[in-house]
């Protein structure tokens, strides 16, 4: 039956041959079509009445004729409606046929077929073959141009004249035989058309062909059946019943079927252009139709009805769908996701309150972040940035309370969540900073509103950062990118503050609440939850927590700030804690003053204390911050600008005019002040030694400097810093149109060639005299940098003359009227060439400074093979094992340098005489002492870094050495032990293999059965370190040892309580599957092999 009816489709709807060729005129196009129409009809009703086959489509069409009450028998002048109708009646035929035998076989499903357990189950009588969807297809079409689209009024929906070339004859044949008397109206014919599509709809089977192809007609027909006004000459024969039946099927359609494709079709239905002329060819026809613009009527309802849409659930996720599907990621789908953006930002007009419709749509413009399709995912994500943004610069009130606060709240609870509230979960703090990073980072909008909102959580973001510091987590990176973002962009008067409190300058702790910490999550996450088994178990140790944690988030503080290289805030924030420190200086005094408490109360007391206290915690926090960037922060980043450099002299000045009047002997009784006023003396000096680079903008920054410079001038006690600062302030008062004999002008012959020759050492000077020995290396490194950025001199500083020699002139007689008329020692004057027996004799200075310098010229020496270094070889040599147990760390790191560079001149002999050192010494009566074996064991690993391609041959005795010194009773030098032998077994390559099979028998007992953690450690990073240095030889090497230490590397991932160690051992795993990887599947190379046959 179904067959039947789809053939008597194909009848009415295949093309006629011979008519089908008669093209020539307009009116002759005209004629064909009416012609085919009429013959396609009258041979349908013939065969549906002669053949046999189709009797009972007959008589189901004569069934719906005689049912449907528009059918008009009298039309059959108006040949196209006449037709129409004939589709019509066949579609509502195939409708009721298929309805009725998808009801049977609802009611009786057909029994499976036995014989075949894997055939196929029955299809159900509504599934129709490709042939035959491709004839419904056709008829289908009939019945929307000839049906539908010809009779909606101008400007609804797509015109016919703009489908094809063949549109606009088809659409004025079909309005010039409108107006014959027996046709119906258009109103009626419209409604006719859309209640058999609506019919057809019913059916699973056909809706998706109607939905599919003809849905935009399908609406805008219904909205011109249940929306135009009444005044239209269209509508006067449709009741209101009727009107109220379109409208209910427009809202089932657009309840039902897919939201994205509504509402594109809506959209497509509300933007028509304006009415434009059309544009002639050259034989004089328009070759493009005119356009009419949509009514406003229809404008107003598409607008409705997608804000409806809008406002459903999901209807964020449609909206951006149906726009922004089927791009292709180039610039116009960026101009579309703005657009996208507008659209969700705006308000409807119809929405009952602005704060209704934010509350709708904001947690779905959320849910716009969380798409995981790569390109969907983008295009998402742009809209709801956009959107977000948007909204909270130009609705703060609502985009504070629907977006913002959603949006942190995870990390607001970190703030402010109590000890026994649930935990904050993995995957809540990692979404919350993938979203946080989405939208202030890639969204980059840095207004008031979002600096502001990021502000509040941005010290939860920054504990956050510290604890991914101590572990592998994919969360360091967006965090890091949150908060270099935030110190990027907001303003320094923001800033500040906010780096106070990561610092813990303010007196509280940052990050989360009290009695929670952040722990590692399953999937590489955080998660925050409270402290259980782990929490100190006495004072001390919560002390020592304390303290190492307000350092390692001063320490990840400067890491952030060393990544904001072309910034000037790290210098500024520099600049900011040394004033802070210069006031709590010139404080001390009030607060040292005694107190009497005994005139106070009680609480007062205690307030008193806790203050102090209070204080007290804060002055070392600035402290720590002050040394952290100072450690961790080149002086390129610090001080990058003139105006920088400025202000760390007048701190630094500052500093020394707060202690002025303390003692009358600065130099002696003041030395840190007499060195920080001669840095800044210097500094001044260096900067204004050439003019030619400073201009009118620097001059006026240098106005900071005349108060401080006037203080010195008139109470510093020595009369040659007085001269000099006198001569500073004159010379930044005039600009540098007044300038001392003793100012160096710029860089001049004797002064470059002075500073060619720094590097050679003062000759020694008087015995008597040590203070002024120990300045003269302070005094040569000033001389040197002469640059505009100085780095503070390294070394001792010893007074303020080793500073103003350099600086003024070489004849001490030019530094001004006052300081001639006093006696003092003449400046420097040039000094011969020192012997290498004077070095030696420095070497044995009592004076710290001298001794050091004595070693480094030492070291250069022997490093540049002098002949008298190299025949007083046994002399240097014990003179430095000598200055090895000095305290001072200048001193022996000098002795450590000499000797790796004697083992690098010397191996064979130097390295025996270190390797018996090393293991102690041959009496037991005598200790050696702990602190000596390390420094031993130090230049033993310097040494075996500079050997080269000579480690096969020296480097047998020191693993022989290394090994026998993870025995030791001392921990530490195990763990030293262990380290020296990491940095030279990787550097030993094939020669390893002999001693492949001790090396790791001592590793993997060291790692089962050794108690210290730090050894472990060690002994689990010897392995790593063996791994990377062998990289593809490691199979050749070590192949049989692997497999002992794969399983030690096993054992202490399982079963370690160190979790450091268990985090060596993943390491080391990873390096041993990146080497068996490249070993099992090795890089295809092309090569070419020229083989030479015999």
């Amino acid at each position: 039956m179904t067959s039947a009816i789809i053939s008597a489709l194909n009848v009415l709807t295949k093309p006629l041959g011979a008519e089908a060729h008669v093209r020539e005129t307009q009116s002759s196009q005209r004629d064909a079509i009416l012609g085919a129409l009429r013959t396609n009809r009258v041979l349908l009703l013939e065969q549906l009445q002669s053949d046999k086959s189709l009797k009972e489509a007959w008589a189901l069409r004569e069934a719906e004729r005689t049912a449907a009450a528009w059918f008009c028998s009298e039309a059959e002048e108006d040949v196209p409606w006449a037709f129409a109708q004939e589709c019509f009646l066949l579609l509502l035929t195939l409708a009721r046929h298929l309805s009725t035998q998808m009801a049977l076989f609802e009611r009786t499903p057909p029994a499976a077929n036995q014989h075949t357990p894997e055939a196929a189950p029955a299809l159900p009588p509504d599934v129709l073959s490709v042939s035959q969807q491709k004839t419904l297809g056709a008829a289908l079409q009939f019945t929307v141009s000839l049906g539908l689209c010809a009779h909606l009024v101008p400007g609804v929906g797509l015109a016919l004249e703009r489908r094809s070339a063949f549109g606009p004859l088809l659409a004025g044949l079909v309005r010039r035989d409108g107006a014959a008397p027996s046709a119906p109206p258009a109103a009626r014919r419209l409604l006719t058309a859309t209640t058999v599509l609506l019919r057809l709809s019913e059916l699973p089977s056909l809706a998706t062909l109607v939905y599919t192809r003809h849905l935009g007609d399908l609406m805008a027909a219904l909205c011109q059946l249940g929306h135009q006004p009444q005044r239209s000459q269209g509508d006067k024969d449709l009741n209101l019943e009727e009107r109220t039946a379109c409208r209910a099927a427009l809202k089932s359609i657009l309840g039902t079927v897919y939201q994205p494709i509504v509402i594109k079709e809506l959209l497509i239905l509300q933007g028509g252009p304006k009415q434009v002329s059309s544009t002639a060819g050259a034989n004089g026809a328009p070759s493009r139709p005119a356009t009419v613009a949509t009514p406003a009527w229809l404008r107003r309802l598409c607008g409705q009805l997608l804000s409806d849409r809008l406002m459903q659930p999901h209807g964020v996720h449609a909206v951006a769908r149906a726009i922004l599907e089927g791009g292709t990621g180039g610039d116009s789908d960026w101009r579309r996701c703005d657009g996208v953006a507008r659209i969700l930002v705006a308000c409807p007009q119809q929405c009952v309150s602005a704060d209704l419709y934010y509350r709708q749509v904001c947690p779905q413009i959320i849910e716009l972040l969380h798409f995981r399709d790569k390109l969907t995912a983008r295009q998402f994500q742009h809209v709801a940035t956009r959107a977000a943004l948007t909204i909270v610069e130009e609705k703060p009130q609502f985009g504070g309370q629907y977006l913002l606060e959603p949006l942190l709240g995870p990390l607001k609870r970190c703030c402010s969540m109590a000890t026994g509230e649930a935990s904050v979960e993995e995957w809540e703090l990692s979404r919350c900073v993938d979203d946080v990073y989405k939208i202030w980072v890639i969204g980059n909008s840095a207004s008031v509103p979002v600096l502001t909102a990021l502000e509040q959580v941005l010290s939860v973001v920054f504990s956050l950062f510290c604890f991914t510091k101590q572990n592998v987590s994919h969360l360091r990176a967006p965090c890091q990118e949150i908060l270099l973002w935030y110190l990027g962009h907001a303003e320094q008067a923001q800033v500040f503050p906010v780096l106070r409190g990561l610092c813990s300058l303010d007196g509280q702790e940052g990050g989360g609440a009290s009695g929670l910490h952040f722990t590692p999550g399953s999937d590489g996450g955080a998660q925050l939850a409270p402290r259980g088994t782990d929490r100190p178990s006495d004072e001390d140790e919560a002390l020592y927590e304390r303290v190492s944690g307000e350092q390692r988030r001063v320490e990840c503080l400067v890491l952030l700030l060393a990544e904001l290289k072309d910034s000037d805030l790290p210098g500024d924030f520099f600049l900011e804690l040394l004033q802070e420190l210069t006031l709590w200086a010139a404080e001390e005094d009030e607060e040292e003053q005694e107190v009497d408490l005994g005139t106070m109360s009680l609480l007062e007391a205690e307030e008193h204390r806790s203050g102090r206290a209070a204080a007290g915690s804060r002055r070392l926090a600035l402290l720590q911050a002050l040394a952290a960037l100072c450690e961790g922060l080149p002086h390129a980043t610090l001080l990058r600008k003139t105006t920088q450099v400025v202000g760390f002299v007048v701190s630094l000045l500052q500093r020394a005019c707060a202690g002025l009047g303390q003692a009358s002997g600065p130099t002696t009784e003041q030395p840190v002040e007499s060195e920080t006023l001669s840095m800044a003396m210097g500094l001044v000096a260096t900067l204004l030694s050439e003019p030619q680079k400073l201009g009118a903008e620097d001059y006026a920054c240098m106005a900071r400097l005349l108060p401080p410079l006037h203080e010195v001038s008139l109470q510093h006690p020595e009369p040659l810093i007085q001269g000099l600062a006198g001569d500073l302030r004159a010379v930044i008062a005039t600009h540098g149109a007044y300038r001392p004999e003793g100012l160096p002008a710029g860089a001049s012959p004797e002064r470059d060639d002075a500073t060619r020759g720094g590097n050679a050492p003062p000759p020694p000077g008087d015995r008597s005299h040590p203070p002024a020995t120990a300045t003269r290396p302070a005094a040569d490194t000033t001389t040197v940098h002469t640059h505009p950025l100085p780095p503070p001199p390294p070394g001792p500083i010893g007074g303020p003359q080793a500073h103003v020699g350099p600086l003024k002139s070489v004849d001490a007689r030019t530094v001004s009227p006052t300081a001639a008329t006093r006696p003092c020692r003449p400046g420097p004057l040039p000094e011969p060439p020192r012997s290498f027996s004077d070095w030696l004799l420095e070497a044995c200075d009592p004076d710290v400074p001298t001794r050091a310098v004595a070693l480094r010229r030492l070291t250069r020496l022997v490093t540049e093979r002098h002949p008298a270094a190299l025949q007083a070889e046994e002399r240097v040599l014990v003179l430095f094992l000598e200055n090895l147990e000095h305290d001072d760390t200048f001193v022996y790191l000098s002795a450590i340098q000499g000797l790796a560079a004697l083992a690098d001149s010397f191996p064979e002999r130097i390295l025996e005489r270190l390797l018996g050192e090393f293991r102690g010494p041959s009496r037991p009566d005598r200790e050696h002492a702990l602190e000596t074996r390390l420094k031993v064991g130090e230049v033993l690993m310097r040494a075996s870094r500079a050997m080269g391609d000579l480690a096969p041959h020296l480097g047998r005795p020191l693993m022989v050495a290394f090994l026998q010194g993870t025995r030791d009773q001392d921990p530490t030098v195990r763990a030293s032990s262990l380290s020296n032998l990491g940095e030279l077994s990787h550097r030993l390559d094939y020669a390893l293999g002999p001693l492949a099979l001790e090396l790791s028998s001592c590793l993997s007992a060291l790692i089962k059965t050794e108690k210290e953690a730090e050894v472990r450690r060690a002994a689990v990073h010897v392995i790593t370190l063996l791994l990377r240095g062998l990289s593809e030889k490691t199979t050749q090497v070590l192949g049989d040892v692997l497999l002992d230490l794969y399983r030690s590397l096993k054992w202490a991932v399982r079963s370690d309580p160190d979790q450091v160690t268990v985090l060596h051992a993943q390491l080391a795993l990873e390096e041993l599957d990146d080497v068996m990887k490249c070993y099992i599947f090795p890089k295809q190379k092309l090569e070419k092999k020229i083989v030479v046959l015999p």
